[in-house]
């Protein structure tokens, strides 16, 4: 909008993802900004996953086919149109709606709302004394305006005070509220936001969903590791044994610039193998342990497909759409919304019984459609192991599949704060006074 006031020609705006946080009404005004840039004399260059936004592009530029190793290719390029004629494109068949995202509601139960948590007196910066119920094993979408109220309640509120209602030794602070009732009834609560899942490149998929464990073990039993006396311990990269001690399992060396920042260079010992000769040499099925690290999950599930243990844990990363991340990808290179969906991935690999409430964050950020459509797959699994999902989200197609939604609003900042509607999808796409309601009409079959 400042860029509009200028009065700028002849400027290539580069944008990555704008509508992040937008709802569609917000969406709707971030458009016609946009074409006004563009009619100004400007160039306007967007990343972007939203249909809306795709569809009043001048230009579309599809990259794929797949992701990581399998992408990097431009698969189709032309107006909207021509996208959604291209049967090469997967992205036009989305557009056009030869391809829908599955609710999977049909395959699955109507919900039936017999338990909740309650939490009332919610008065945290814009919300209105609001009383909130949350229906219990159920998938939740908290929705709403940007500016309405959705992080205050859910972060900022709901969060810490399951938190404390569980732990009292807790060190969360919650938002004001007076009462929360029903916490009983879970648990364990879980916030699975976008933070990285560690720090440094010892940290990776492989070790966060224990998958690692069962292949150091693996090469343990091997005849060569055998005669080498070696144990599971002299595969890890992160304990002393058969790490390279040069650059202490990391593959790299930081060489510190004083007045600059730190550089990292590859390991002259192990030439970023992170491991001693003698480890390397102990080779499973003509590979040793750092070629398996530079697998893709699609890769190692057919390389361990007679290994039930290994292959289990491999499946769940395939199924949330993570196949084309390496084993051994270090975790600072992973994006928010990949180490999202891995500590979502791990959540689903531990045996399931406890009753755990997972809150999320925009987890469809920086998705296409299909791995949208992954996503929700997985959120069905984690509600039949009889958890509680609650997810703010502005995804008409998370949205429409969601069992419960509750409606903020009816606007941002003072004018929000509000519920507005709650309610199932069909309910809430009924209410006039809701603008998630008018939007999620037009996507209702």
């Amino acid at each position: 909008a400042s860029q509009i006031g200028t009065g700028l020609t002849g400027v290539l705006y580069v944008l990555d993802e704008p509508t992040v946080g937008l709802h569609q009404r917000d969406t709707e005004r971030l458009i016609n900004t946009l074409k006004r840039l563009r009619d100004l004399g400007n160039t306007v260059v967007v990343v972007e996953h939203d249909p809306e936004v795709l569809k009043a592009a001048d230009w579309i530029v599809d990259f794929g086919p797949g992701a990581g190793k399998s992408g990097g290719k431009v698969v189709a390029e032309g107006t909207p149109t021509e996208i959604m004629k291209n049967p090469n494109s997967l992205t036009g068949k989305y557009l056009s709606g030869k391809k829908i995202v599955n609710n999977e509601l049909t395959e699955y139960r109507l919900p039936s709302f017999s338990s909740f948590i309650s939490i009332s007196g919610c008065s945290e910066h814009n919300l209105k004394n609001i009383t909130v119920n949350f229906p219990l094993k159920q998938y939740i979408c908290v929705t709403g305006v940007s500016g309405s109220g959705k992080s205050t309640l859910i972060h900022d509120t709901l969060y810490p005070a399951l938190s404390k209602a569980l732990n009292p030794y807790s060190q969360e602070k919650a938002g004001k509220f007076e009462k929360i009732t029903g916490t009983k009834q879970i648990d364990q609560v879980l916030l699975v936001d976008q933070s990285p899942i560690g720090r440094t490149s010892r940290s990776n998929p492989a070790t966060y969903i224990g998958v690692f464990t069962d292949i150091r073990e693996l090469f343990a039993e091997t005849t060569e590791a055998r005669l080498r006396g070696l144990t599971p311990s002299h595969f890890s990269f992160n304990v002393q044994g058969g790490r390279c001690e040069a650059c202490q399992g990391q593959g790299f060396t930081k060489v510190e610039m004083q007045f600059l920042p730190d550089v990292w260079v590859e390991c002259e010992e192990c030439h970023g193998t992170r491991f001693k000769e003698e480890i390397l040499e102990v080779q499973f099925k003509d590979k040793n342990i750092h070629q398996v690290l530079e697998m893709t999950v699609s890769e190692a599930l057919d390389f361990f497909q007679s290994f039930p243990k290994i292959t289990s844990k491999l499946l769940v990363l395939q199924k949330i759409g993570l196949d084309y991340l390496c084993l051994g990808q270090p975790s600072p290179t992973l994006s928010g919304g990949e180490s999202q969906r891995l500590k979502l991935a791990r959540e689903l690999v531990k045996p399931s019984g406890s009753h755990t409430v997972y809150l999320l964050d925009e987890p469809t950020t920086g998705l296409h459609f299909a791995d949208v459509e992954k996503l929700l797959s997985v959120i069905r699994e984690l509600v039949k192991r009889e958890s509680t999902v609650i997810v703010i989200e502005h995804n008409l197609d998370m949205i429409k599949s969601a069992d419960f939604i509750i409606d903020l609003g009816p606007e941002g900042g003072k004018k929000g704060g509000e519920i507005v509607a709650q309610g199932t999808p069909a309910e809430i796409a009924k209410n006039e006074r809701s603008w998630t309601g008018q939007y999620l009409k037009k996507v209702l079959i």
